[in-house]
């Protein structure tokens, strides 16, 4: 299998691999255009326009959008997040070129026709109220907007339905001109897939855009703070972030390693003490998460109103133990979970397609999978338990808890007993 890249005369940026053996494609238009790219009053905009590509195109109705691709078997979707926006569909060998297609349709000939704006506008409302019903959804928010407050990284996604309900055509529009500029772009293919011909029709498909200035996102800084919202559920919502490093500092791979050994399975260290020796919760997690200049690590649990204090402490406990005595052993464990979770999903095309996307986006180059595993490989014992020590004792906190809270510590109890 090999990477294959070309750029357009308009900075379209094109990756593909091809996959011997498969007999199906994944293919996409990763966008350099996400949450943290919208000015407080588009705050929501991107996710909205995200939600407006499959509604009609110069050339397409909705209902033929979605028939072009089911009609063949496939599928479409898209996503957003704090960093890019995504389109994307699978179809077999022989449908490639009409997935392509269609997808640089809704990118490059949207109609933004007000009835479909007002129809999605009530299915994007239902979506925020969704998930401000959903407990360990909604929490995640706050703490992003506790851990980054009055920063574009730190607001929610969805926006808020105030912002949402008043969004026009006019505000779509411009978020496209400003943001999805071909040099904006990345087209990234994989599976059954000829490079060369599907350069060539991104050739016809783009060659009419020109490029153009980006808007640069606002820089981030992790400040840190506490949300509360007491309410009387079954249970206690907690969710904790460490400021951690961006995707391009030395110590990401750490910090990945060490999440999945504090939180990242059954054999974790929250899994096992709090979990399965304590009983205090059913569900406890860390994970790592990085942009380009920050990071996070976020812990999260559910218990009840009674014990979230105790929870809490543990947790504060276990990562400054790991500081001091995080083994070799686990060290190792993580590293396997860590390889295993990616060369497993690498043999998936739509896997594939984003990692190259996105590595595109970060470094401009697609690293070769051995070079990403001699990274984790090269992760010791001593890299672990510096990030470890950092972040148990030094790095700004952020907390969030909804839920009973009648006995739930404040933050700054936590920040005394990480000194103590």
């Amino acid at each position: 299998m090999t990477v294959q890249t070309a750029t357009l005369p308009n900075g379209l940026r094109i990756v593909t691999e091809r996959m011997p053996g498969l007999q199906s494609a994944a293919l996409g238009i990763w966008v350099t255009a996400g949450g943290r790219h919208e000015r407080p009053e588009q705050n929501g905009v991107a996710h909205f326009l995200e939600h407006m590509a499959f509604k009609g195109t110069a050339t397409r109705s909705a209902l033929q959008i979605a028939e072009a691709i089911e009609d063949v078997g496939g599928y479409i979707n898209a996503y957003t997040s704090r960093e890019v926006t995504a389109y994307y569909a699978r179809v077999l060998e022989q449908d490639t070129a009409l997935a392509l297609d269609v997808v640089a349709d809704i990118l490059l000939n949207p109609v933004f026709d007000p009835h479909e704006i007002e129809v999605e506008r009530h299915v994007i409302l239902q979506e925020i109220g969704q998930a401000l019903d959903t407990p360990d959804d909604v929490i995640f928010d706050w703490l992003q907007e506790r851990a980054y407050p009055g920063q574009a990284l730190g607001r929610t996604i969805l926006g808020e339905a105030a912002r949402v309900s008043r969004f026009n055509r006019d505000d779509l529009a411009t978020f496209v001109t400003e943001h999805y500029g071909p040099d904006q772009m990345i087209l990234s293919a994989a599976g059954a897939v000829d490079h060369d011909a599907i350069v060539a029709q991104a050739e016809t498909l783009f060659a009419g855009r020109a490029a153009r200035s980006a808007r640069p996102a606002e820089s981030a800084r992790f400040l840190g703070g506490e949300a509360r919202h007491d309410k009387a559920l079954e249970q206690a919502h907690i969710a904790l972030a460490f400021e951690g490093p961006g995707y391009r500092d030395p110590s990401f791979y750490a910090a990945q390693v060490y999440a999945i050994a504090l939180g990242g399975g059954m054999s974790s260290r929250l899994f096992q003490e709090i979990r399965e020796r304590r009983g205090l919760c059913y569900t406890i997690f860390a994970q790592n998460g990085a942009y380009a200049d920050t990071g996070m690590m976020t812990i999260y649990a559910g218990t009840s109103g009674d014990e979230v204090a105790e929870l809490s402490h543990l947790t504060i406990d276990e990562m400054k133990r790991a500081a001091s005595d995080m083994s070799a052993a686990e060290i190792d464990r993580a590293r396997a979970q860590m390889k295993a979770g990616l060369l497993m999903g690498l043999e998936s095309p739509s896997s594939r397609a984003e990692r190259m996307a996105r590595m595109l986006q970060i470094w401009g180059t697609v690293p070769p999978i051995e070079e990403t595993v001699a990274k984790i490989d090269a992760v010791t014992a001593e890299d672990v338990r510096a990030l470890a020590e950092w972040q148990a004792a030094q790095a700004p906190a952020a907390l969030a808890l909804y839920g009973p809270l009648h006995s739930a510590p404040a933050l700054s109890e936590l920040q005394a007993r990480r000194a103590a």
